[in-house]
């Protein structure tokens, strides 16, 4: 039999211990009706000759690939590795392995990595949506076809979905009190785009907060990101400074735009926090590690990915009042020196 790089199949197997393909495959299974002998034989075999089962057959047979297809929009930064972590602890736990898709915020790649999980017979899909969907077709596909579907930080608007979100909202509002209790009382804000679920709702506990402390919302405070990335916030905050009057606070919906407004900020000889304070979202690695210390909200990365995983095993059992489930996780404000303010100020008049 020729070997080489030829993959061994079980046919193969069949053929050099003179047995059926059925009397292999039920040896492989340590199938009752099969005599230890024979089994003792196929298994001896199959490991001299490094055979490897096709699990994709295999899935095909028995309906179920111990997969979860898992698509993020990116792995910038620290909080998508930190839910792709969670995901694959728990996942492992329970018996399944992890196949991860980037869809690097495009809609095309997001709908054809449904479909190559589709076709990979994965048991579940745990999705993470791109900034550019506005369509979701792709993923009511996946519910058409009875498999589990579990979104985690950013959700589509459709009806009757599970999923797992960090309370965007709270974080933002607690954030922008942290703020006006330092004594600023011009808050810009650096916001994401409107139509996702977490940036909606960032800026949304922004607006809030500041009505509910009798400040105004300035639309002129308010500067849309091209992306999450440094270089879109030193853009917005360049343009912020342009503008008839400079804000003594900002309140940016991502870490890396911060980084990019402190950057800014320093080339302008603006000092943080003592002339303007500053703020991020998601609590990233490198807010530590900077001067100052950029205070942010964290959003428990690698609990999100844990609670995305126990909201699948519970999909599926199937039942009918599980639908539409969502567990929101309890933001926590991450208050360093960046947004000190009023305590600088109170240092400086010493």
């Amino acid at each position: 039999m020729a070997k080489g790089s030829k993959r061994i199949s079980i046919q193969d197997l069949a053929a050099e211990l003179g047995l059926s393909v059925s009397t292999i495959s039920r040896a492989l299974n340590n199938a009752v009706d099969v005599s230890d002998a024979t089994k003792a034989q196929v298994w001896a075999l199959a490991e001299k000759l490094n055979y490897q089962p096709n699990s994709m057959a295999a899935s095909l047979r028995s309906g179920r690939s111990n997969v979860l297809g898992v698509i993020v929009p990116h792995i910038n930064g620290a909080f998508f590795p930190a839910v792709v972590h969670g995901i694959e602890r728990l996942a492992s736990q329970a018996g399944f392995n992890v196949m991860i898709c980037q869809s690097s915020e495009e809609v095309d790649r997001e709908k054809k990595h449904i479909n190559a999980l589709l076709k990979a017979q994965v048991d579940g899909v745990l999705v993470s949506m791109s900034n550019t969907t506005r369509d979701f077709a792709h993923f009511e596909q996946v519910r058409r076809k009875g498999i589990p579907l579990v979104f985690f930080d950013r959700m589509p608007d459709i009806p009757n979905v599970c999923g797992v979100v960090a309370d965007d909202y709270r974080g933002a509002y607690q954030l922008t009190e942290h703020l006006i209790a330092q004594g600023c009382r011009r808050i810009a804000h650096l916001a994401g785009p409107q139509h996702l679920n977490i940036t909606f709702n960032r800026h949304q506990g922004y607006h809030d907060a500041l009505l509910k402390h009798g400040l105004p919302y300035e639309k002129a405070l308010v500067i849309p990101l091209a992306n999450s990335r440094e270089k879109a916030g030193a853009a917005a905050t360049e343009q912020l400074l342009a503008g008839p009057a400079r804000p003594d606070a900002i309140f940016s919906a991502y870490d890396f735009a911060a980084a990019g407004a402190l950057r800014v900020l320093e080339e302008h000889g603006i000092r943080v926090p003592q002339d303007m304070a500053l703020a991020g979202f998601s609590n990233e690695p490198f807010t530590t590690m900077v001067k100052p210390q950029l205070t942010s909200v964290d959003q428990h990365g690698e609990l999100m990915g844990e609670a995305a995983v126990q909201l699948f095993l519970q999909l599926q059992k199937r039942s009918d009042t599980f639908t539409g489930q969502r567990i929101v996780l309890k933001p926590k404000l991450m208050i360093r020196e960046s947004s000190l303010h009023g305590q600088a100020a109170t240092t400086k008049s010493q």
